[in-house]
């Protein structure tokens, strides 16, 4: 019998394949809505392993806390507005139907009240482009083009964070800790340059799965590689007209 190929060691749930939870300060999501603008004041910037985002932690006038990705130019003691009468002014928070156009953007909701979903890595932006009926249209960092909801919640400015990717890793060892901070299999090694007793595509005299990928949705988790319950394979043949 074989060895345990990488999805049967992953979804036995070892420390090495599971996601610490215990590493993260909190969910980083807008407060419950409210018609009111109210104030909040940003106590600390945090870091939060494998966010590669600076968190701000954010005390409102109520008394309640919550965390949200940070801005460019953020500061601690800094004031910020969340609500439809809030000035567009970098890190406050407001609907996206109050935003001017041209405005830079992050953190949006796609359905009001579920506290951002869109353009949340660190140095990317939105841009609202402009308004059809009750829905805003917002391009997003990959050029897309995106309808949300006016009321739907943004951030005024950039993600903080940017040019991280500029830093080069220069040794496996940095990408090694990079990926430990997530529930991340790196490095990822191909089935085909595998042994046969370790993977299903292994073995052989050239790396070549050696059989069809295509595998059963029921088939047994030893078995279960390649592509998964395949609705297609190979090139599409042309329609004759």
């Amino acid at each position: 019998m074989g060895k345990r190929i990488i999805p049967q060691q992953r979804g036995k749930g070892t420390p090495l394949h599971r996601s610490r939870g215990w590493l993260h300060p909190g969910p980083a999501k807008y407060p419950p809505p409210t018609d009111q603008t109210i104030r909040g004041r940003i106590i600390e910037l945090i870091h939060d392993p494998g966010r590669w985002v600076p968190l701000a932690r954010v005390v409102l006038e109520n008394g309640k806390e919550f965390l949200m990705p940070a801005a460019e130019g953020m500061y601690v003691s800094q004031v910020i507005e969340i609500g439809p009468d809030a000035s567009p002014e970098n890190g406050n928070i407001l609907p996206v139907g109050k935003i001017p156009e041209g405005a830079q953007v992050y953190n949006i909701e796609l359905r009001p009240g579920d506290g951002g979903k869109l353009v949340r890595a660190s140095g990317t932006y939105a841009v609202v482009e402009g308004r059809s009926g009750n829905r805003t249209v917002i391009r997003l960092p990959s050029g897309k083009v995106k309808e949300v909801p006016n009321t739907a919640r943004a951030t005024i400015g950039v993600v903080a964070g940017g040019g991280r990717l500029e830093k080069p890793l220069l040794k496996a060892g940095a990408a090694f800790y990079k990926w430990s901070a997530k529930p991340h299999v790196w490095p990822r090694v191909r089935g085909v340059a595998m042994n046969a007793v370790d993977h299903p595509h292994g073995g052989g005299s050239h790396q070549r799965p050696g059989g069809p990928t295509t595998v059963s949705r029921t088939a047994p988790p030893g078995r279960k590689v390649g592509h998964i319950a395949a609705r297609a394979t190979g090139r599409k043949k042309r329609r004759k007209i």
